[in-house]
């Protein structure tokens, strides 16, 4: 099980390291399809300096830690969720729920629970 959840949380790490990629690359492609023009160059650089940002630190972070079997490195990526999703959360709280918010949502939570459960079962890396 504990193998079966490390591959997973990698796998989550990749996959959010290729998303920070993909706001180097063409942040505002990568933008639009979640919902966020970038307003001239500072627009651009926002995009690229905080959402790959945002992206990359809980991708590296999360597939390091799934490498060294290190539970201590999924402390930052499960409170950058966790962030995330209570944002999503209150949106939907004060201006209600759309179907375009949910999936975000929903991959937010998973994440978290999978973390979670990373961060719970991970052992530490001998020093």
């Amino acid at each position: 099980m504990k193998s079966v959840l490390r591959l997973v949380i990698g796998v989550l790490g990749l996959l959010a390291l290729l998303v920070a990629a993909r706001f180097w690359m063409d942040p505002g492609k990568i933008g639009g399809v979640l919902g966020v023009q970038p307003m001239g160059l500072l627009g651009l650089a926002t995009l690229r300096a905080d959402m790959a940002g945002f992206f990359g630190t809980a991708g590296l972070l999360a597939l390091a830690a799934a490498i060294r079997d290190d539970r201590r490195l999924l402390t930052a990526p499960l409170i950058m969720i966790g962030l995330a999703l209570t944002g999503r959360i209150i949106t939907a709280g004060l201006s209600g729920l759309a179907q375009p918010t949910i999936m975000p949502m929903v991959v937010e939570a998973v994440g978290v629970v999978l973390i979670a459960l990373g961060r719970r079962s991970f052992g530490v890396a001998a020093r």
